[in-house]
């Protein structure tokens, strides 16, 4: 069937004509196929069955001595039945052939859902164990990472060893602190007598010098006073 035509020059489709549609032609040929009314050549086989039939129970019907026409007829009759029945048989065949196929077809379809259904299980299976793959790789990893890190540090005994010195180290330095510690106590104490003997001195000549300034106050008063003794009797002297 032509679908459409190329107009030479133009390079333009023309959409093709159909005298029935996509379902009208399937209708129309499910119904020939099963009736059998239609031929490439000649009348079709039914009609001409049909035909036939009618002829030889014409034939019958009649009241005449016709015996050997009857023959003839149903002769024709039954070899156009025999040539209709041809197509028949084929048919058959080719529906039991279709049926047994449909059936192979459905043990085909039921065999690769079996299949899909096993293969989505194993799919589901092999992801499971591929994340517990990954988890222990995972975990190998970290005890791979772990054990590189064990094997770049020293041995136990150098190990026990360096924590034995240092407990000894701490402990000197403790010891050390320790007499610091009484050594800076007894600055303070020493340092505090200090202020103290200082305080106790200041006092003692601040004490010393009011004491001789008094006595010089005194020292100079008494002189004064005996200046002026001195000259009193001088005066009267004079007078007497």
């Amino acid at each position: 069937m032509l679908k459409g035509r190329k107009i030479s020059g133009r390079g333009e489709t023309v959409a093709a004509n159909y005298a029935f549609g996509p379902l009208e032609d399937d209708v129309i040929i499910k119904h020939r196929l099963l009736t059998r009314t239609t031929t490439t050549r000649g009348e079709p086989p039914l009609k001409k069955l049909q035909k036939k039939f009618a002829s030889f129970v014409s034939e019958i019907e009649k009241d005449e001595d016709n015996y050997n026409d009857c023959v003839k007829l149903s002769k024709a009759f039954l070899q156009e039945l025999s040539t209709f029945e041809i197509p028949l048989l084929k048919s058959k065949a080719v529906i039991d052939s279709n049926v047994r196929e449909k059936e192979n077809f459905n043990e085909l379809k039921d065999d690769i859902n079996r299949q899909i259904l096993q293969a989505q299980a194993d799919i589901e299976d092999l992801k499971k164990q591929l994340e517990e793959s990954k988890i222990e790789r995972q975990h190998k990893e970290e005890c791979e990472a772990i054990r590189k890190l064990i094997a770049k540090q020293p041995p136990r005994s150098l190990m026990q060893k360096v924590i034995t010195d240092l407990e000894k180290e701490i402990a000197a330095l403790e010891a050390e602190n320790t007499a610091s510690s009484r050594l800076l106590e007894l600055r303070k104490k020493q340092f505090v007598l200090l202020l103290h003997v200082v305080d106790e001195l200041q006092n003692t000549i601040e004490e010393d010098e009011k004491n001789l300034i008094e006595e010089m106050r005194v020292a100079t008063e008494e002189q004064k006073n005996g200046m002026e003794d001195a000259s009193g009797v001088s005066e009267a002297m004079a007078v007497d």
